[in-house]
């Protein structure tokens, strides 16, 4: 970068000198005369306890002197976002300040709430999740983010760098109270999300107190530097940072924590550690670097050095401390995520709060195995509450969360060595350890636990977590407008070149026929300058209906856009468009259905967040004329009670007959007006979105056709519910007229049970209890059969011998096949030198299942018997160790011989060798 970049009027004034450190290269500015390197780690150890400052703050002080300070140098305060982006497609979680505004304010497409602003983001990072508690805290993965931001564009200058330098050393110097002469200014670069521009790190006795970047480019596809006209300081400084700068204490966490801390400690019945251990390791923490081989050992001998004691009791103590903030650091990321509605699961958001989840309970499960994660989350809630107060409201829904997936944690430690077991027996490479995480949730440590029972030693990476929250830590690739379409690409093209579509459909969405001009026509497919037919879009398909050209009548087939333009499919291609003008009607029934079933689903989720809770989040949405479905976040299934409570709420909102706004509104306002439920449904990328709200009921930023007034619908019935993955709860119902239908369905399949059943209508259940009483008598029965069945058998078998090997064939006598393998395990079980087969009757043969003792494996296999049947017999099926299946039509008295004389050779065979 041009030194020019970082030579400003304020270093001049002030008398600052630029040096290079002598340790890492980097070039700063300082005005002592002294400094010979950075102030920053690795190149400078922490010493920034014995620099002078205002009395401790805690996180809470720093955040408000710092949101103060800005406010009284014109800076309008914004509140922070939710640690998950829920504005955003590309990313999961709110990772800094920035992505508060991007894409739709750095693109230039939307304006900034204030400008200049200052805001303090919660942020998660977990990127570094198996470093946090090592290094004392450098590491974290839940921050504060404190920021102020300006956006200079072209025609509006607000300030830039000098600006930004002097507010950062004025806040340090008289805000902080450190010496001016300690504060030093470290040239840098920064790039993320194809910007980039040069900073200045912020750094005071080895402590990194902020970055101040200068976002001034764009990176295009060749990784050129295109210059932005829109040109943004971008500031972070690290709140927790302040308050252990300030506290004065050994680690990071006595600062943020406090209290808590000590709390905790007792909780899980710890011992304090020394102070002269923390101490030491606070000097040492500087010069380590988890990522490097053999830093992490460096670090416990530094501290063995400085303190005499014991290598192996400073490792024990440390890695102890380690742990305990570690539970402490994961334990508020998790009730940050979850209080901000992120439902434990196995993709998105979801997946990576269980890993922080499960990372924090093998951690707690070293300290003290007893001692329930909740109730340390709990703590967490009390502690954050009043900062953070979606803790609070969102409590009860956060703990049963942890609860459960600490139940699910337990219940894979009991059942899982299984698994591990036949995974690894492919290899045990970095893959497999994570394909046991992400598929069946297995920690790496409890694979390799399993693992050693078994004499297979596992290498778990240090940085395991690290590696695999990078892989998720964004969504795949979100789908341009053009991938969504079915359109022909070359159809696309033709029509991005018209101006955009006038929205009839969303001016009147109870309109069935109108007229508009011919803008364009390639074949079958048309563009108008107005039209009343909805494009297939936000989970609803496309009007259909018929369209009269220049006299001659075509059916319009589909619908889709390209852009902001509507191009209408017909059943052939346009003979002749001279008119210039074109009518159209839709098929008003299936679009009436179509708007019932769209403001349906609105009402629907509107319900089921407040009989589940505030976690409830569209996860999906389907609206056809025939029904709708909403998948919706959920950590467990529904009971048949919240079922029929959400059902009874949706339709009581029908019954109020509130109004259903539609309008379009500055994208700033609806999101400060009803915050980020606006975007349920997907997050479009324009300047004034179009709100969709169900009065005083829910709010969504919605493209799709709705009814005016929710007594349009008519009524609503929940038809199915079913958990389709981990954490997602689907629910299928209808709206309006297609609720009789569904009734008479119903009703038609009532009739055909009492049919079936013989009873007169309404004596249905009574005769399936009836039923029911009969069958398990009969089970009882049979289940006594089959117990004499075996009984007899056994005392069969015991004569049938070959080279010293029980070995029979039996017919079951019950077609029943899952019910003979039960039979032929016990029997082999029981008699361990035994080949025993099991034959059950079918249409065109017979199914035999062979089961082989455990002494009788040690000379026979399956494989082996399998093979030796085959030359014999035409067989299908197959078999490996001591259990084999095959079909063949042959009787069992034949297959029996063939098998004795099978299982003579092959004892026979290896006799001999």
């Amino acid at each position: 970068m041009n030194p020019s970049e970082y030579r400003l009027p304020f270093f001049k004034e002030q008398g600052y000198q630029r040096k290079q450190c002598r340790v890492g290269g980097d070039f700063f500015w300082t005005l002592n005369a002294s400094f010979d390197t950075c102030q920053d780690v690795p190149d400078t150890d922490y010493w920034f306890d014995r620099i002078p400052s205002v009395p401790g703050l805690t996180v809470a002080e720093a955040r408000r002197k710092f949101i103060d300070f800005f406010a009284r140098h014109g800076h309008t305060p914004i509140q922070p976002r939710p640690v998950v982006a829920r504005w955003r497609e590309d990313l999961y979680l709110t990772i800094a300040s920035i992505v508060d505004f991007q894409p739709h304010v750095t693109s230039g497409l939307v304006p900034p709430p204030a400008n200049p602003l200052v805001i303090s983001q919660p942020c998660i990072r977990l990127e570094d999740i198996d470093n946090v508690g090592l290094t004392i805290g450098r590491h974290l993965t839940t921050f504060e983010m404190a920021a102020h931001h300006a956006f200079n564009y072209p025609d509006k200058q607000v300030y830039w760098k000098d600006e930004t330098v002097r507010y950062a050393y004025e806040f340090f110097t008289k805000e902080l109270g450190i010496p001016g002469d300690l504060i030093v200014f470290k040239e840098s670069w920064w790039e993320g999300g194809g910007n980039a521009g040069p900073s200045f790190e912020v750094t005071v006795g080895g402590l990194e107190l902020a970055t101040l970047v200068f976002m001034q480019y764009k990176i295009d596809e060749n990784g050129n530097y295109v210059e932005l006209p829109l040109k943004i300081v971008d500031t972070g400084y690290g709140v927790e940072r302040m308050a252990w700068f300030t506290q004065k204490t050994p680690t990071a966490f006595h600062a943020i924590y406090g209290q808590l801390l000590d709390k905790a400690r007792s909780e899980l019945g710890l011992p304090r550690p020394p102070e002269e251990y923390l101490w030491a390791a606070f000097r040492a923490a500087a010069k380590f670097n988890p990522d490097v081989e053999g830093s992490l050992d460096a670090f416990y001998q530094q501290v063995s050095k400085t303190t005499g004691a014991p290598l192996s009791e400073v490792r024990q103590v440390l890695e102890r401390e380690a742990r305990l903030y570690s539970v402490l650091d994961h334990s508020k990321t998790i009730a940050m995520m979850l209080g901000d509605g992120v439902v434990p699961s196995n993709s998105g958001e979801g997946y990576l709060a269980r890993l922080v989840i499960r990372r924090a309970l093998r951690q707690l499960r070293l300290l003290n195995e007893n001692y329930d994660l909740a109730k340390i989350v709990d703590m967490q809630i009390d502690l954050w509450g009043s900062d953070f107060p979606q803790l609070k409201e969102n409590r009860s829904y956060i703990i049963e969360a942890v609860g459960l997936e600490e139940d699910r944690y337990k219940d894979l430690l009991r059942r899982g060595e299984k698994l591990v077991l036949r995974e690894l027996s492919q290899g045990a490479s970095l893959e497999t350890l994570i394909k046991l995480y992400d598929s069946y949730g297995i920690p790496p440590e409890v694979a390799a636990e399993a693992a050693a029972k078994k004499g297979i030693t596992v290498l778990v990476p240090r940085n395991f977590y690290s590696l695999v929250a990078a892989r998720h830590r964004a969504p795949a690739k979100v789908r341009s407008i053009e991938e969504k379409s079915s359109l022909p690409e070359d159809v696309v093209s033709w029509a991005r070149q018209f101006k955009p579509t006038e929205l009839l459909f969303h001016k009147d969405p109870y309109a069935r026929s109108f007229t508009a001009k011919i803008l364009g026509v390639k074949g079958e497919y048309v563009v108008l300058d107005s039209t009343i037919f909805y494009a297939t879009g936000g989970g609803q398909l496309n009007d259909v209906g018929v369209m009269e050209i220049c006299g001659e009548r075509y059916n319009v087939v589909d619908v889709q856009k390209a852009g902001d333009v509507i191009v209408h499919k017909l059943d052939r291609a346009v003979d002749n468009a001279s008119c210039g003008e074109a009518r159209g009607e839709i098929d008003w029934v299936r679009r009436f259905r179509l708007m019932r079933h769209h403001t349906a689903t609105h009402i629907i989720l509107g319900a089921a967040r407040r009989v589940l809770g505030n976690h409830v989040w569209q996860a999906g949405a389907e609206k056809t004329p025939e029904k709708a479905r909403l998948d919706i976040t959920h950590h467990k299934p529904l009971t048949r009670e919240e079922v029929r409570r959400i059902e009874e709420l949706a339709n009581r909102v029908i019954d109020e007959r509130r109004p259903v706004l539609q309008a379009y509104m500055d994208r700033n306002e609806a999101e400060s007006k009803y915050g980020f439920v606006l975007y349920e449904g997907g997050v479009p990328m324009e300047r004034k979105i179009r709100v969709v709200e169900v009065q005083g009921w829910d709010v969504e930023a919605c493209f799709g056709t709705h009814v005016t007034n929710t007594g349009d619908i008519g009524g609503i019935k929940i038809i199915n519910v079913e958990k389709i993955q981990d954490g997602v709860v689907r629910l299928e119902f209808v709206a309006g007229t297609r609720v009789p239908e569904e009734m008479a369905a119903l009703e038609d399949r009532m009739t055909q049970l009492s049919s079936e059943l013989g009873s007169q209508g309404g004596e249905e259940l009574n005769k399936v209890k009836e039923l029911k009483d009969e069958l398990m008598k009969l089970k009882e029965s049979v289940k006594a059969y089959r117990s004499l069945w075996l009984s007899t058998a056994k005392g069969l078998i015991v004569s049938s011998k070959v080279n010293g090997l029980i070995v029979a064939t039996l017919e079951y006598p019950e077609p029943d096949v899952k019910s003979a393998r039960d039979a032929l395990k016990e029997l082999t079980d029981e008699f361990i030198n035994s080949v025993i087969t099991v034959a059950v009757k079918e249409d065109k043969g017979y199914r035999y299942e062979l089961g082989i003792g455990r002494e009788a494996s040690r000379i026979l296999s399956a494989e082996a018997i399998l093979a030796a049947i085959s030359s014999e017999l035409k067989v299908t099926g197959g078999g490996r160790g001591t259990y084999g299946s095959f079909f063949t039509s042959e009787v069992p008295e034949k297959v029996d011989a063939i098998i004795k004389r099978s299982v003579s050779r092959i004892v026979s065979q290896n006799a001999q060798s």
